[in-house]
């Protein structure tokens, strides 16, 4: 995915670690928040969650600062950051009992191979545009290929969910951010054949699981306004409660699915069949309104509820869309506790401004 030598751990930066006796918090403090959202992607790629990634960001600062005086001399502060939160995020793993069983399964090789395998994935959470958009880096520098849409859409850090948390380390460290085997094998505390596995164990899953995608626009299309008005009419139909509407949107091998809630609807006629069964469109259900917003690079769609007797619109829930030939192929649909990180309110009066 990347080219290796733009992100080895042993590169020369600007960014030198602080020598000793490096005692000035607030210098140090400002040295490491530079790092911040990239470390945030980095343990979000691990965890899947925005706000587990968000403590394991707050932890790795505060062991920077705690365990400063034990790095290595000369050592940069940023590769020496992503060891931290990796390490971290492992002990994360460790202490949270459905990330062991999922990992438990994903090492015994009994994960569902029929596509239902996905509904395991109980942790996942939206990453919103927002928090990295304002820093985007340019092309040219070496966190740019961190934030590719290819590497942070939902489809693939779903997959690398059902890694074991070895592989998962592994495939980021090399595949992601350039890291030898040599040095991969040091911060997993293994040896370097057992990290060439892990990683070649890890690319398999992927091959096997993350399907090569299809274009979502043709060539000849301007894919901003494409997108633009599929959206619109996606807004427009689920405030009309239109399942018609929406099913002309939506690619037949579509799939549909509700973390942490499990099951997962594949195909564009089920999808519809479970909505209309959910009550959408009835009085009971309620009336819809929709604000475009964007997660994880993708297009996404935050829906509120305004509910019989009701005199305000409620947070309900976000579908973030994945496009493929001008359709929609993949909805993942997340609860209204979310809205929050996506800075949107919690409510919406009935002339449409927010109100909290």
């Amino acid at each position: 995915m990347r080219n290796a030598e733009t992100m080895s751990p042993n590169d020369p930066t600007p960014d030198a670690f602080p020598q000793p006796p490096h005692d000035d918090e607030e210098a140090f403090t400002a040295l490491t928040q530079r790092h911040r959202r990239e470390l945030l992607v980095h343990c979000y790629r691990m965890l899947g969650s925005l706000h587990d990634a968000e403590d394991a960001v707050q932890e790795t600062l505060l062991r920077a600062w705690r365990y400063r005086g034990g790095a290595d001399q000369g050592v940069s502060l940023r590769p020496w950051l992503y060891r931290v939160a990796t390490n971290v995020c492992l002990d994360a793993i460790g202490r949270d009992g459905r990330r062991q069983a999922l990992a438990a399964k994903a090492a015994a090789g009994t994960l569902r191979r029929d596509g239902g395998e996905l509904e395991e994935v109980s942790c996942l959470e939206p990453l919103p545009d927002a928090l990295f958009e304002p820093t985007a880096p340019r092309h040219s520098e070496p966190e740019a290929a961190l934030l590719t849409r290819e590497t942070i859409e939902l489809s693939f850090l779903t997959v690398i969910q059902l890694l074991t948390p070895q592989q998962r380390a592994a495939l980021i460290l090399r595949d992601l951010l350039g890291w030898s085997a040599k040095e991969t094998a040091e911060l997993l505390e293994i040896s370097v054949a057992a990290a060439n596995s892990a990683l070649q164990r890890a690319r398999e899953t992927l091959r096997e699981r993350f399907p090569a995608r299809r274009p979502e626009w043709p060539p000849e299309v301007d894919a901003s306004a494409a997108e633009r008005e599929l959206l619109e009419r996606y807004v427009a139909a689920g405030e009309r409660a239109d399942l018609g509407a929406l099913a002309d949107l939506i690619r037949e091998d579509a799939s549909f699915r509700m973390p942490p809630y499990p099951g997962i609807w594949l195909g564009r006629e089920a999808m519809i069949r479970g909505w209309a069964e959910a009550g959408f469109g009835s009085e009971s259900f309620g009336r819809l309104r929709c604000v475009t917003t964007r997660a994880n690079l993708q297009p996404a769609v935050a829906c509120y509820v305004l509910h019989a007797g009701d005199t305000q619109y409620r947070a309900m829930a976000i579908d973030v869309l994945r496009i493929e030939e001008g359709r929609i192929a993949e909805i993942v649909t997340f609860g209204g506790g979310v809205f929050a990180s996506f800075g949107l309110p919690a409510t919406l009066v009935d002339g449409g401004e927010g109100k909290e």
